[in-house]
This record gives C-alpha cells, structure tokens and sequence, in this order.
C-alpha cells in the first residue's frame, strides 16, 4: 500500500510541475496560431516564414459525390501556389473564420484542430496544423490539413 501511495503521490507532483509548462507550450501555440490567422486573413508575407523547410501539406478535397482525396505538397510547391493564389484571394477579399479550437499535444509538436469557414460559405471543413518550437525558440508549421471543395487541386492528387 505504501508503495502505491508513494508512486500515487510522485505522479501527481510530476503532473502538478509539468502542467504549468504545458499549459504555457499550448497557449504559444495559440497565440502563433491566432498570428497566422491575422497573416493569412490580411494577405501578410509572414506567412510565408511560418513554415517548416519539411512540412507536410495536405489538401483533403471533398468531391460533389462527397469522397475526400488527399493532395500532398512539399513545402516549396506549396509556398510557390499560396503566392500565386493569395493575390486572387485579395482582390476577393477572401478571407478564413476558425471555430471550435482546441490543441493536443502530440509526439510531432502541438495539433491545433479547427472548423474552418471560407468568407461568403455556409459550411464548415475540417483544419488542423502541428506546430513546434524550433531550436531559435521560433514556432514552425510542420504539418497541416485543410479540407477544400476546390477540385482544381485534383489534379495534383496520385491516384
């Protein structure tokens, strides 16, 4: 008995010194989540540093007979298409809402799991990204999912 109060009270001053520090790595997280969505929503070229050299990109299409297909993209690939497409977006003011926000830690970094709502649309997709603080102390974009009803990114998808 004594020895599972002992283990009993180790794991709970394990969990009580480590929450604060996690708790702090969760709300960094947001708060570069939050700068991202201000950089993207204003068309800011920040956005552009935001990503790991390596991230994963994920385009998750939603097709009209409702099947999703994922289209990867390396990082540079997709840097060279958010600068192309983001001046389409302003001139349309195109802009994201996020909803329903939550983060977990994960064994890659922080997820950050949202619903995103293009302006102008009715419905909501799917979005996460894992971010993780660099080595310079900089939160970076290492992965990231995005559901689209765009069906131009079809064609980039490997069947």
């Amino acid at each position: 008995m004594k020895r599972f109060l002992f283990f009993a009270v180790l794991i709970s001053v394990f969990w009580f010194i480590n929450s604060p520090v996690l708790a702090d790595e969760n709300a960094d997280a947001l708060k570069f989540f939050r700068h991202y969505v201000n950089a993207a929503n204003s068309y800011s070229s920040s956005i552009l540093d935001m990503y790991s050299p390596d991230a994963k990109i994920i385009r998750q299409v939603i097709t009209p007979e409702g099947e999703l297909v994922d289209v990867e993209a390396d990082t540079d690939t997709y840097i060279r298409q958010l600068k192309i497409g983001s001046k389409a977006a302003k001139l349309r003011q195109y802009k994201n809402n996020y909803t329903n926000i939550t983060t977990a830690k994960t064994d890659k970094g922080i997820k950050i799991s949202a619903m995103r709502q293009p302006s102008g649309e009715k419905y909501k997709l799917r979005f996460y990204m894992i971010v993780k603080k660099q080595s310079d102390g900089q939160w970076k974009i290492v992965e990231e999912l995005m559901q689209t009803k765009v069906q131009t990114f079809l064609k980039y998808a490997k069947r």
